[in-house]
């Protein structure tokens, strides 16, 4: 399949940060990426399954989930073209995946087996070692943003939930005008809350001047509190 309508999106993400759009493709090459279409709904990883390869969501949306004991699906983090999927369990070698991860619509994935990644290049090209730093560096991040996902999780009320997460999202888009990628049922299970639950506290906040909304955008008000 033709990965050329990909190279300049792909120049633009983590792991290909620092290698020049035109080495992109014969790097892919050098580690036998391929790339992969889902059809909505459709399971990119399976939790219990052992993950080789790593990916790069090219079109489309996916989320990582899990089910709960009540078979309630726990939105473990959402998917956008240029994030990253199965980085750590790739070098987790023979863990199973705690997490299934699906694709939201039709989507396309750039996958890379992991061994593409680690073994010595036999031209000893220095894109791809920029490729292993960069994928080093990627799972330190990864760390540091489970984190934030757990303390989002462990808040105790609703409030303090969506505080949380607008806070975040604020501080990677720099402003306190944001756009939230998922729709209300969707960061209701991203929260770990009711739907019910969260319209009533959003209109609660909203009334208080914390925050205004429309649909996916949100205003974040300088008294923005928990």
């Amino acid at each position: 399949m033709c990965m050329s309508e990909y190279i300049k999106d792909l120049a633009q993400t983590r792991l290909f940060s620092g290698i020049e759009t035109g080495e992109i493709a014969g790097l892919l090459d050098c580690i036998k990426a391929k790339r992969i279409e889902y059809k909505k709904d459709e399971f990119i990883i399976e939790e219990g399954n052992l993950v080789y390869d790593f990916g790069i969501m090219l079109s489309g949306h996916g989320r990582a989930i899990k089910w709960d004991m009540n078979d309630k699906v726990i939105i473990i983090s959402l998917l956008e073209p240029g994030s990253e999927i199965g980085i750590i369990l790739a070098a987790s070698l023979e863990h199973k995946s705690p997490v299934s991860v699906q694709a939201q619509g039709d989507a396309s994935v750039l996958s890379m087996p992991f061994e593409g990644i680690f073994s010595r290049c036999q031209k000893t090209c220095p894109q791809h070692d920029r490729l292993l730093r960069n994928f080093i560096h990627i799972i330190a991040e990864k760390g540091l943003l489970l984190h934030e996902r757990m303390d989002c999780l462990l808040k105790p009320t609703v409030r303090e939930k969506i505080f949380t997460y607008l806070t975040r999202v604020a501080g990677e888009q720099r402003s306190r005008i944001i756009s939230v990628p998922i729709n209300r049922n969707a960061l209701a299970e991203y929260l770990n809350v009711e739907r019910s639950a969260l319209s009533r506290e959003l209109s609660r906040m909203k009334c208080e001047g914390l925050i205004d909304y429309h649909r996916n955008s949100f205003q974040l008000s300088g008294e923005f509190s928990g």
